[in-house]
């Protein structure tokens, strides 16, 4: 009897896995089931971020998109993984819940701990009114990924000449203060993600959309885990 329940409770908690795997909605997929060799490091699930804590809704390291730009994503790490490189992602999908809490944030005036790294020369209440804090994010759509070129020996990030999610001039792509090979690595950066039917955000150097997403104006709150 005690086998036959043991069993059971095995076959019920592997039913509870499956559907719980299978709660993402239809056209969303993990990345890493596309592309199973990408690396990923999502700064909203760690504290390594402007905020400076875990963002809400990102309750795991697992990326998110739509399977459209998962499968133009695939098309991007195969073409670099030729010349020994390959991508590092640093956020995809992005619930609406996690946006609600960088509002939040952004209205503690006092709560600057990380002005210094991200955004030195902005004053928090300016993040508003110069457009580094909103309401909505494309991210939100599922076809915006935020990413960078790493080589692959290594997994040492190419040197763009700038650190993710720094807010001011210094991480618009074209930024003209940067050396030449740090302007090489953007353009290549650029370069292969347009090739691959992504458009590029001229201020972020990293945040590319996937020009025919699958929902444009549609903004989900599902967590990530």
């Amino acid at each position: 009897m005690m086998k036959f329940t043991k069993y059971y409770i095995c076959c019920f908690f592997f039913l509870v896995g499956l559907f719980s795997l299978a709660q993402l909605p239809e056209g969303f997929v993990y990345a890493e089931d596309i592309i199973p060799d990408l690396n990923v490091e999502l700064r909203y699930f760690t504290d390594n971020n402007f905020v400076g804590t875990q963002i809400d809704g990102y309750h795991s390291n697992k990326l998110i998109l739509t399977e459209k730009a998962a499968t133009a994503l695939k098309l991007v790490q195969e073409e670099l993984l030729k010349n020994n490189m390959c991508l590092q992602v640093y956020d995809g999908y992005r619930p609406q819940q996690a946006v609600n809490h960088f509002m939040r944030w952004a209205k503690s005036i006092n709560d600057t701990i990380n002005k210094k790294r991200f955004y030195p020369d902005i004053l928090k209440k300016d993040l508003f009114k110069e457009g580094y804090i909103a309401s909505k994010s494309g991210h939100s759509r599922g076809s915006t990924v935020d990413l960078t070129i790493v080589n692959a020996n290594t997994n040492e990030p190419l040197d763009m000449g700038g650190i993710y999610d720094f807010f001011g001039s210094r991480s618009w792509t074209d930024y003209d203060g940067i050396n030449e090979d740090q302007k090489a690595n953007r353009q290549l950066l650029k370069r292969v993600m347009q090739k691959h039917g992504f458009v590029n955000f001229y201020q972020e150097w990293w945040h590319y959309t996937l020009n025919e997403e699958p929902f444009p104006e549609t903004y989900f709150d599902f967590v990530i885990e």
